[in-house]
């Protein structure tokens, strides 16, 4: 059971760590491509979309990841995050957490 504790531990902190080291700014200027559905600042127009503004950097991390390896299904989405690197993702994730 500490075995299991220790590690969970250890995870979170890596998992801390990566987000700790995004930058916010570099994922504004990656939003670009994700505007045309989620809106300039994350907040969308049209009710298809999911606001992205205000969202957990974590949870949004997660989804596109998700979209990526194709455990959630859109071909869209997976089409656009395809190419993200880690760091990619974390960016976007960090900025979009950062809007109101």
């Amino acid at each position: 059971m500490k075995k299991i504790i220790a590690t969970s531990f250890t995870l979170l902190a890596l998992t801390m760590s990566g987000q700790a080291l995004a930058d916010a700014a570099a994922g504004q200027a990656k939003a670009a491509r994700c505007a045309g559905c989620h809106g300039d600042k994350g907040i969308t127009t049209n009710t298809t979309y999911p606001n992205l503004a205000g969202q957990n950097a974590g949870y949004l991390g997660k989804a596109i990841r998700d979209y990526k390896d194709g455990k959630r299904d859109h071909a869209m989405m997976k089409t656009f995050v395809s190419t993200l690197s880690d760091d990619d993702i974390n960016d976007l994730a960090a900025y979009y957490s950062s809007l109101k």
